[in-house]
């Protein structure tokens, strides 16, 4: 492991070491404008296998790239007219532009649907580095799966594992960086536009500003459901009216386990399975409705609209909604406008088994 710190006069030679270590297959740690980036040559299969060592549990998520401008991304992904529009106005920037490869990457930088992200760091040592080494590298926070984002050196590898410490070849280190928000990811594939992680941060905004009701660990989805349950006898049993519970986490993070956990503290006899494909599942108890939503499949606010979630509020129900994050602006307007009581639970992977729930409160 070797750690150098980044100054004015020194730029230059710590380049020719990055783009060394590149070249050999290795990892480098590099500072961007949203935190500090975990770097692997993005076109060499065994330092791509090495990333993901490093990074641990990932499950599918692909590993977006960084290039130095829109010529360099041309070279792997097709641009349409979308993805060119924000090329030209917005980048660099913390912005990641998803568009079709043009087959050149392979995974983990290119998903199960073909496609690849792409990154033009605003951080100019960044860019001066990757301009020339000539290739992308990845563009992927240097922390392991589910810990923190690392805004220093000290931080990151006081957060580190020692397995993941020993797979880092260089430490490019630039100080302590602003604690910007991670990018905004946007979706240009159907030369639409769809903003997939712009909510995730609006809900981690409001988060914030609410009172922390509770934190709990679980370790199985048992546990995860009797902590929805422990949930409803404590803040809905006894409610009057409309109240919506927004959830937010990532895929198999325990949502849906919580959600039954909700239908037997509220009685309900039905089964609850996830409602991807219906938008709205109902399930009945005590002569009431629950209502359980998931966004996932929802691109745009006007499909948002026609869900049917106004339908349950003026109907007095409790609606539970996955992927809340993803039109949390819309959700949180709709309860502000109607004074509808809402409950932002956020679920976080801390390892393979285990998951951190929190509760904050309605304000």
């Amino acid at each position: 492991m070797k750690r150098l710190k980044l100054t004015n006069n020194n730029q230059d030679e710590v380049i020719e070491e990055a783009i060394k270590v590149l070249n050999e297959g290795g990892l480098i740690v590099y500072p961007t404008e949203t935190c500090y980036g975990l770097g692997a040559d993005a076109t060499n299969p065994r330092a791509l296998s090495k990333l993901l060592a490093y990074k641990t549990f990932r499950g599918s998520k692909p590993i977006s790239i960084a290039v130095s401008d829109i010529d360099m991304a041309r070279k792997y992904v097709h641009l349409n007219e979308m993805a060119e529009n924000i090329y030209n106005n917005y980048l660099p920037g913390p912005i990641t532009v998803i568009s079709q490869s043009t087959g050149v990457l392979k995974p983990p930088v290119v998903s199960k649907q073909g496609t690849t992200g792409v990154r033009i760091p605003d951080y100019k040592f960044t860019l001066k580095m990757i301009k020339e080494f000539n290739r992308p590298i990845t563009a992927t926070s240097a922390n392991v799966s589910y810990r923190p984002h690392p805004y220093s050196i000290d931080q990151l590898l006081k957060d580190l594992p020692l397995k993941s410490q020993s797979l880092i070849d260089l430490y490019i280190d630039d100080g302590q960086l602003p604690k910007n928000s991670p990018s905004t990811i946007l979706d240009t594939t159907l030369n639409t536009l769809t903003i997939l992680r712009e909510g995730r941060i609006s809900f981690e905004n409001a988060v914030k500003k609410s009172t922390l009701l509770e934190e709990r660990i679980t370790k199985t989805a048992k546990q995860t459901s009797e902590f929805g349950q422990w949930f409803t006898k404590e803040y809905l049993k006894d409610l009057d009216g409309s109240v919506v519970v927004a959830l937010s986490g990532e895929l198999g993070a325990g949502k849906t386990q919580f959600t039954k956990g909700i239908g037997k503290g509220l009685g309900s006899k039905d089964i609850i399975n996830s409602p991807t494909y219906t938008i709205i599942n109902e399930y009945k108890y005590d002569g009431n409705i629950l209502a359980h939503m998931d966004t996932w499949r929802l691109d745009s606010e006007e499909e948002f609209n026609r869900s049917g979630l106004m339908e349950h509020l003026e109907k007095g129900r409790i609606v539970v909604i996955e992927w809340a994050d993803k039109f949390y602006q819309e959700i949180e307007k709709i309860c502000s406008d109607r004074n509808i009581p809402m409950y932002k639970i956020s679920f976080e992977y801390i390892s393979l088994e285990e998951r951190r729930i929190t509760i904050y409160g309605t304000n």
